[in-house]
């Protein structure tokens, strides 16, 4: 072969190779968070006094053509962080609010830097603000600087100890006691009654794990033959999750069933299991709350046995209730949220639901 012909095969060889890779790239970079419903308001809320624009004294703010800052909690390596986020800028876009005027910051799960990041976004002009708190304590600092410029706050996901209608307008998000029960229920079918189950607890110093938390246990306590025998944090984080999973593996060798309070520490313990040669779903069953893809795909594909949904598309409820506020009406202090929930009756089916 001449040297010319053979310079040109490599170069188009090359060009192909460069052409995948960034067309790869691409697909990866562009693939959907889930294209779901999104969260909706369930159909029984609790009644009592709510908060309307009257009471406050907080200007009527034009929602399409305020500017409007979102502050996030935690860096976005989650998928439930990653569809959430893009459900508030979709929703934004949607109405026609300018780009420049929506404002969004990431606290990369630095409470001291969530702060800062809401009075910087308070110091650029932010008439309204949805925050979704890292903790449910330690916002304060931050929610006197909103109420000081007569800004309303909408939190969601994670309520915050303050007060609504008074340090903050609303939450938005899931009864996360009901998510607990609800995932007992579906551990009590998954076992057939009868099993040792370890928790992976999330993150500390939120309602979130707390409420999810009593739940299970009040639930799965009137089920005599199942017995919790473990419980550790794994922060809500997949690796973590893992890890505390291989140490339970090794410390509790007689576990059966695995409740983690969030899809991505569940993930990782279907690493860990099959990694100590278990058949996760099987050997193990396990039972988790989100509604991220990967966890619905498993139960799918047999190595999973339930997830109860925790819709993060919180972009139309959040930016409707802005508007009901700017309006006038009157808000409620809580706004629960509607969550269905996955088994292996419907996973395969309901999988373009997922995110």
């Amino acid at each position: 072969m001449s040297l010319p012909i053979r310079r040109t095969l490599l170069l188009v060889t090359g060009l192909a190779l460069a052409l995948t890779a960034c067309t790869s790239r691409e697909t990866q970079q562009s693939a959907p968070s889930g294209a779901g419903p999104a969260a909706s308001a369930a159909p029984n809320q609790a009644a009592g006094p709510g908060c309307a624009r009257e009471k406050t004294g907080y200007p009527q703010v034009d929602v399409k053509n305020a500017v409007i800052g979102f502050s996030q909690s935690e860096k976005e390596a989650n998928p439930f962080r990653i569809a959430e986020t893009q459900s508030i800028k979709d929703e934004a876009k949607k109405l026609g609010v300018p780009d420049d005027k929506l404002l969004v910051t990431n606290a990369q799960s630095d409470l001291n830097k969530q702060v800062s990041d809401i009075k910087s976004l308070l110091d650029r002009g932010a008439q309204l603000l949805i925050v979704a708190p890292l903790n449910s304590d330690g916002l304060q600092p931050a929610l006197d600087a909103a109420k000081a410029k007569k800004v309303p706050v909408i939190t969601i996901d994670r309520k915050v100890t303050s007060q609504p209608c008074t340090d903050y307008l609303t939450f938005i998000g899931s009864n996360f006691v009901e998510q607990g029960k609800r995932a007992a229920q579906e551990m009590v079918k998954a076992t057939g009654g009868t099993g040792k189950v370890a928790i992976l607890l999330g993150a500390s110093g939120n309602n979130v794990t707390t409420d999810r938390t009593k739940g299970f246990k009040d639930e799965i306590a009137a089920t005599t033959g199942i017995q919790v025998v473990a419980e550790q944090t794994g922060e809500f984080d997949r690796s973590k999750g893992q890890a505390v999973m291989e140490q339970l593996i090794q410390s509790n060798p007689e576990i059966t069933a695995v409740y983690a309070e969030n899809d991505e520490m569940g993930i990782g313990a279907v690493t860990a299991l099959k990694a100590a040669g278990k058949t996760p779903g099987k050997d193990v069953k396990i039972v988790s709350i989100d509604g991220t893809r990967n966890a619905v795909q498993l139960i799918a594909d047999g190595s999973y046995n339930a997830v109860i949904e925790s819709n993060p598309r919180f972009g139309p409820l959040a930016f409707s209730t802005l508007q009901d506020f700017a309006a006038g009406k009157e808000i409620p202090p809580t706004v629960v949220i509607s969550d269905d929930q996955y088994d292996s009756a419907n996973a395969a089916q309901k999988l373009g639901n997922a995110y």
